[in-house]
């Protein structure tokens, strides 16, 4: 699964107990996929870093993701412009820091880990100067993924009982999502329409989800071995996911019911992390002999 920090503490209220909602719905009909025809602009991890992740990408083409630092090991999050500046960054007494998603206002978000035992894992929006923990209450760990535009977090959380569940954050509200009889849910990204996509499952076979309005519509890619995760959805309902074979994820994007695959040419694979509002999609390129690129790329 995919998809998965940072300065002075400002906690968003807590002003209403978790609701959950759960509506089984029928899985959505598929059909072949074909490749898309895609434009990319491909990036590399700066010296001493190696790419862990590419996640999500804002309006301005900003990219948000990972890095792994080479001598330490540890996690650090970044944001890459689209004129190529890299910006890293780690939060406060942690060991690890991860960016999940960015709104078209500059506003990240992502989650951390701490650095004193027992490392418990924090949500977090960063803007500037400004730093907000995201802590889904009483959950021994919690994730923040994604950000829309009218401030509304997506993420994820686990109860300490090998459960995770996925939640939104709206206006202080939280509301549990989680899939029936599911043993994990992980809500992935959001649009400003109250769309959001994920993954849930209850096995070593993943399905990716859309959820509106405490309705789940099941999306997975045709016969994937190992099933699906969707990554980003935009405000026109574009999704863009990856399917899983037993060591690698291929992108895809899906609309209108028909999926088309994302492919760099020459690569083992190409994964996605997020699509933005002008259809701008992010994600990794992986070779043979472990070269790993970051991309993004507009497909037709």
């Amino acid at each position: 699964m995919q998809r998965e920090k940072k300065e002075e503490f400002m906690r968003l209220p807590h002003l209403a107990s978790a609701v959950i909602i759960t509506v089984f719905l029928p899985a959505v009909l598929m059909h072949a996929a074909e490749n898309a025809s895609c434009t990319f602009n491909t990036f590399s991890a700066p010296s001493g870093y190696t790419l862990s992740d590419v996640n999500g990408v804002s309006d301005d083409g900003t990219v948000v993701g990972q890095l792994v630092d080479n001598k330490t090991l540890e996690s650090v999050a970044f944001t890459y412009s689209a004129s190529g500046v890299f910006t890293k960054y780690t939060a406060p007494k942690s060991s690890n820091t991860w960016m999940y998603g960015r709104n078209g206002s500059g506003l990240n978000a992502g989650s951390y880990q701490d650095s004193a035992y027992p490392g418990h894992i924090h949500g977090f929006l960063w803007q500037g100067n400004q730093f907000t923990v995201v802590n889904y209450p009483k959950a021994s760990n919690s994730w923040v993924f994604d950000v829309n535009q009218l401030g509304d977090v997506v993420g994820s959380f686990s109860d300490g009982e090998s459960v995770t569940k996925g939640f939104s954050l709206v206006n202080g509200r939280y509301t549990t999502i989680a899939y029936p009889k599911a043993q994990t849910t992980y809500a992935q990204a959001n649009n400003n329409n109250g769309a959001v996509v994920g993954a849930y499952s209850s096995s070593s076979f993943s399905n990716g989800f859309l959820w509106q309005n405490g309705t789940f519509t099941t999306i997975n890619y045709p016969n994937s071995p190992y099933g699906t995760a969707l990554a980003g959805v935009n405000n026109s309902g574009v999704i863009v996911g990856n399917h899983f074979s037993a060591e690698d994820a291929f992108g895809f994007l899906y609309e209108n019911g028909a999926f088309e695959n994302i492919v760099y040419t020459g690569a083992k694979y190409t994964a996605t992390g997020g699509i933005n509002n002008n259809g701008l999609i992010s994600g990794q390129i992986y070779f043979k002999g472990g070269k790993i690129l970051g991309y993004t790329a507009v497909c037709k």
